[in-house]
């Protein structure tokens, strides 16, 4: 097991790897299915992200043949909730995609195998999506009875793939392979399922290299973009943004990096400020 703070955690595993956490689904015999429990560590995982400093990239898998298959039916789908008692449950899951997407570090999702309902959320509220081989996705909530309006896939899915499409994929729950997946932009790169970490490798590399405030505050910006009411708010949020980024000591660094040709060396102080 593995633990940050006071959780100890048993359902998902977090590996850090110099300033990246590699954090991995652990319930393989299950396909990675949400219960309880689990629901419990990924929402304590990424609420802590907004005060770890060390922390500058997640990736985020799943154990064994799958990324995520959704709620555990077995154990979610329990007869003794009442109204209330269901609604704080789903709100307990929705949480864990709204953490995802306000916490300041990037989440990049190696996503294999099936992806459905939670796990298909989880997949889009990452911000890099790498795709193996085998990826089937799915709103897989309308299949058993639900909408499939549910854990923000009808706020994310159609602002990546248009509204066309995600009423495809939605209205019918039907499944979204590699090939269709990587057609509609809603993953970057398909690979073959043994080399999603080496994809990812570069583009992690790459992140490493530019500033702690700088990652933060691009991530930062393109959520709230997304929404803008115009473009001038969007201006008016990058014109802040770079402000504090000029102001900030590793602008200089930077600079002096790219004439000097060669990695920029940014200092924990700066790190801290990120935070």
């Amino acid at each position: 097991m593995s633990g940050r703070g006071t959780v100890e955690y048993e359902m998902i595993s977090v590996e850090r790897r110099g300033e990246v956490d590699w954090v991995t689904m652990n319930r393989p015999h299950v396909l990675n299915a949400l219960n309880d429990r689990h629901v419990e560590e990924l929402n304590h995982y990424f609420g802590a992200l907004h005060k770890d400093r060390d922390c500058r990239v997640v990736v985020l898998k799943g154990a064994g043949r799958a990324y995520c298959a959704g709620l555990d039916l077995q154990e979610g789908g329990r007869s003794e909730f009442d109204t209330i008692d269901r609604l704080a449950h789903q709100r307990s899951i929705a949480e864990i995609v709204m953490k995802m997407r306000y916490c300041p570090q990037p989440i990049i999702s190696l996503v294999h195998g099936p992806a459905c309902g939670g796990g298909f959320a989880m997949a889009l509220a990452s911000d890099i999506r790498i795709a193996g081989e085998s990826v089937r996705m799915n709103a897989a909530f309308i299949r058993i009875g639900l909408s499939a309006c549910d854990i923000g896939v009808s706020y994310f899915l159609p602002r990546l793939v248009g509204a066309s499409v995600a009423a495809e994929f939605m209205l019918t729950g039907n499944f979204i392979t590699a090939d269709r997946a990587l057609s509609t932009g809603l993953v970057s790169r398909v690979v073959p399922d043994d080399q999603m970490e080496e994809a990812a490798a570069p583009l992690i590399e790459q992140m490493l290299t530019t500033s702690p405030m700088g990652l933060r505050l691009t991530k930062e910006c393109l959520r709230m973009s997304i929404d803008a009411p115009s473009l001038e708010a969007a201006v008016a949020m990058e014109d802040r943004n770079q402000i504090l980024c000029a102001t900030a000591p590793d602008f200089g660094e930077g600079i002096k990096a790219f004439f000097e040709k060669r990695r920029p060396d940014y200092s924990k102080k700066s790190k801290e400020q990120a935070a």
